[in-house]
């Protein structure tokens, strides 16, 4: 027998598809008051995609991630996680896909890891909920530890490790129970840009080497550009895509677009615009101002 067979690795072959389909979500205050945070999502990851969700603080992503992760059922629409409809699964079924298919990063190290534990530990203890059955069939923590470049890690408590390098033990213990979506919420806040370069390089190669299907959330433009696809989130709406470097607009099924920031102040909400066809293209045309004279 390959000894490698032994432990082969799920995560080489369990990249998981995410779907929204007119999703609503409203949350009912202590006030009584309804508030919208998503307002007809439409969106599609394919199975091993890197995709940032970026917005300020209240945009709807952070909302967005969390139907992701079963957190949440949606106030209306689909939320369908590897074809499987969220809002229609019972409790039990929740449970298993939250404890194997789906692996949910939280914001700050030690919200993850056991501080007085070792990196190897942490691996141990955070593939607790996975079956036995699948368990066997796992990398052992040390050698997903060597793998991921922290095998000098494996012994070391967390407390002993700086913060970029917990934050990466984090993504290890995460991605160790051979999910094949990591839901990620700012990954890399409060790291300094070596360590977050070196975060970002490490869910990068989870997802390549793995398979793994990865949604970050982030505030943080320049960490969304790093990564192959990334969506804007505006006012609970997804307002733009960045892929490959550029940016589009995305257009809702009611034919709404939303103008890039950088043009917003040269269009603001009422102004009167047309759009013409002029050498394959469009030109988006604001009215022009007359004078009463006229």
């Amino acid at each position: 027998m390959n000894p490698a067979a032994v432990h082969a690795d799920p995560t080489t072959r369990t990249g998981v598809s995410v779907r929204c389909v007119n999703v609503v979500q409203i949350y009912t205050t202590a006030g009584g008051h309804d508030v919208v945070a998503l307002r007809g999502v439409n969106l599609d990851i394919r199975p091993g995609e890197q995709v940032a969700l970026l917005g300020p603080s209240g945009s709807g992503k952070s909302t967005l991630l969390s139907l992701f992760g079963g957190v949440l059922r949606p106030s209306a629409g689909k939320v369908l996680i590897d074809g499987e409809d969220i809002a229609r699964i019972g409790e039990a079924d929740l449970g298993r896909l939250r404890s194997g298919k789906v692996a949910s990063l939280l914001q700050g190290a030690t919200r993850n890891l056991l501080p007085y534990a070792t990196a190897e530990d942490n691996i141990d203890f955070a593939r607790r909920a996975v079956p036995a059955s699948r368990r066997r069939g796992l990398l052992p923590p040390r050698q997903l530890l060597d793998r991921l470049g922290m095998g000098p890690l494996a012994g070391r408590p967390i407390t002993a490790m700086s913060g970029g390098e917990r934050q990466r033990v984090a993504v290890a213990a995460t991605v160790s129970s051979g999910a094949g979506l990591l839901l990620a919420d700012e990954p890399t806040s409060q790291l300094s840009h070596d360590d977050r370069d070196a975060m970002l390089g490490l869910i990068h190669q989870v997802s390549d080497e793995f398979g793994t299907t990865v949604v970050m959330v982030t505030h943080d433009p320049e960490v969304a550009a790093r990564m192959p696809r990334s969506i804007t989130i505006r006012n609970g709406r997804i307002g733009s895509e960045g892929r490959h470097g550029f940016d589009y607009a995305v257009v809702d099924e009611d034919g709404a677009v939303h103008i890039p920031d950088e043009l917003a102040t040269e269009f603001p909400a009422g102004r009167l615009v047309r759009f013409e066809q002029a050498d394959g293209g469009l030109l988006l045309r604001p009215l022009e101002e007359r004078g009463h004279a006229e």
